[in-house]
């Protein structure tokens, strides 16, 4: 009978062992967050996302507009979806929250700038981004986008190339502030279709309205020939979102 060889020595050291079994269980609370957030959002639809900064105050226009924006979504029959913070996010949950349907905050543990808004009917909380990305996209029949920073813009960017990409079902995503705007759309026109970065046809993904009443109306005329229910091929992709 041959030899045992002999045992190899794991050439990692004690820390690099400790956080490679830290990553590999850190995936089990990934997977919860998914499962514990499907749970609790399962009953909200049809549900609108709304997104924006979190630096803008109290007083300025951009916060009473999505305020009144929520308001009348949640009054239609909405659910409004915001990530629950402070800023445009908490305007979006507090005109929801003082209308008919539910308030929905996504909140996500940040080092600064993120706090929990009041005005929540159902708060999740979430430790990663794309967990709470997804969400956002799972159970929203529209996206509202306010004026906001990097995060806005992701989530934009997000909404956009899914729908392009088929990875998601079509809805209207309405960018709100033709001013604000007005460069960026500029720029995809000039740089990204010119340029055959995007088809001209892709720019369509898009509106822009400025008046809350036609915010609400954009989207119950997306869905009045069919309905706001996912289709049995939607639910499939929002299987694999």
């Amino acid at each position: 009978m041959k030899d045992k060889l002999p045992e190899m020595a794991d050439p990692r050291d004690a820390a690099e062992i400790d956080y490679s079994a830290r990553e590999s269980w850190r995936l089990f609370g990934i997977i919860a967050e998914f499962v514990e957030s499907t749970e609790r959002l399962a009953g909200i639809r049809p549900a609108v996302s709304i997104f924006g900064s979190a630096r803008t105050p109290p007083d300025h226009a951009y916060y009473m507009l999505t305020e009144q924006i929520a308001r009348q979504l949640s009054d239609a029959g909405f659910s409004v979806i915001s990530g629950g913070g402070p800023g445009i996010m908490e305007a979006a949950n507090k005109g929801a929250y003082f209308g008919k349907s539910p308030s929905i905050g996504l909140n996500i543990q940040l080092p600064h700038e993120q706090h929990t808004n009041p005005y929540q009917d159902i708060t999740q909380t979430f430790h990663h981004f794309f967990a709470r990305k997804v969400m956002f996209v799972k159970f929203a029949a529209a996206y509202v986008v306010m004026p906001g920073g990097f995060g806005t813009l992701d989530e934009l960017m997000e909404a956009l190339t899914l729908v392009q990409t088929g990875k998601t079902r079509s809805m209207p995503i309405i960018l709100v502030g033709s001013k604000y705007w007005a460069g960026l759309l500029e720029w995809f026109n000039q740089r990204l279709v010119k340029e055959g970065m995007i088809s001209p046809q892709d720019m369509n993904l898009m509106q822009v309205i400025d008046k809350p009443a036609e915010v609400v109306e954009a989207i119950f005329s997306h869905y009045e020939k069919r309905g706001f229910a996912p289709t049995t091929s939607e639910r499939e992709i929002l299987l694999n979102l």
